[in-house]
């Protein structure tokens, strides 16, 4: 038998180094991932169709109506085959009729006080527009009557009340109330922005499960737009806090504020780096940096008056102070 053939590629001759596994490109994903919060916001901003609506409304009204049925039966044969049991079921109906009363009633007034914020907003941007002096009074009053059971924001109150007759236009005045009263809401409403943005960066970039950053990623930033409501004064309940985040998440989904691109991540808490070391990190700032464009949505939309004087926050600096350390982010973030 002939022995093994040997063949001399003879490196040197060809002045090209010998290629090894670390310089091979990575691999690519073949199916490209959408970043969780663009699904989460997709998925919450989504409106049914007519007969969806129509389908669930005539389903839920028929169920209403056969429960109904169903619990008058059961409790005038309980009354009249034992009066002290049907005594009781009766009461127990009765209390379980003042809950649902009162739980419709706080959400009315949940609805009225979302409505109350949109309408002194409006009223402000009106008077800004017109410089109408008289306007940006009525809307201070609004303001004051808004806040007048806040504790801690009885010094600008007071300040607010020994300064209002010194401004002579409508911006001065609004700024003042601005300065006064929101500063200090303002900046809690940029933490509450920051802890949600770490919160899902952090879960997407741990968390191996399917979906769970989804979930993550919507419940968290539902749960800061309901924060961030309260903060400015909404006091959303449960049917007013999914409408107010509908709202927030259909207007960013028609703008396109929530298509971000791999620019981003090179631009804060060292993505870039990150994003060649583990997807996942990488995708974790991106869900992070769309939770803080969410946030910054949802201060806009709670915010009883536009930005005047005041600075309106920035995705990236908000980004940047909730991942620092994180990530290996950068340790020199600007203050807001």
């Amino acid at each position: 038998m002939k022995g093994p053939v040997l063949i001399d590629l003879d490196d040197g001759a060809s002045g090209q180094p010998e290629p090894t596994p670390a310089a091979a490109p990575p691999v690519p994903d073949l199916v490209p991932r959408q970043a969780s919060m663009q699904k989460a916001a997709a998925l919450a901003a989504a409106r049914p169709s007519p007969l969806t609506r129509w389908f669930w409304g005539l389903l839920g009204a028929l169920l209403t109506l056969i429960l109904s049925l169903t619990a008058w039966s059961a409790l005038t044969a309980l009354i009249s085959s034992s009066p002290i049991l049907g005594a009781i079921a009766a009461g127990l109906t009765a209390a379980l009729a003042l809950v649902c009363l009162a739980i419709i009633t706080r959400e009315a007034a949940a609805l009225f006080r979302l409505g109350r914020l949109d309408r002194i907003q409006s009223d402000a941007g009106a008077a800004l527009s017109s410089r109408d002096l008289g306007q940006a009074r009525v809307v201070l009053d609004d303001l004051e009557r808004l806040y007048a059971a806040r504790p801690d924001l009885g010094w600008g109150r007071e300040r607010l009340a020994e300064r209002r007759a010194d401004p002579l236009d409508a911006d001065a005045l609004l700024s003042l109330a601005e300065t006064t009263l929101l500063e200090p809401l303002d900046q809690r409403a940029r933490r509450e922005v920051e802890a949600a943005a770490r919160q899902v960066a952090t879960v997407t970039a741990v968390v191996p499960l399917a979906f769970a950053d989804v979930i993550a990623a919507l419940t968290s930033n539902i749960r800061m737009i309901r924060r961030i409501a309260e903060i400015y004064g909404g006091r959303s309940g449960a049917l007013g806090g999914w409408r107010l985040t509908r709202a927030v998440l259909s207007h960013l989904v028609a703008t396109g504020a929530v298509a971000v691109g791999d620019d981003l991540i090179g631009s804060v808490a060292g993505g870039g780096v990150l994003s060649r070391v583990s997807r996942r990190f990488g995708e974790g700032v991106i869900n992070g940096a769309l939770t803080a464009r969410v946030g910054v949505a949802a201060i806009e939309v709670c915010r009883p008056l536009p930005f005047i004087e005041a600075r309106k926050p920035s995705v990236t600096r908000l980004v940047q102070r909730a991942l620092t350390g994180l990530f290996g982010g950068s340790k020199d973030a600007a203050d807001m």
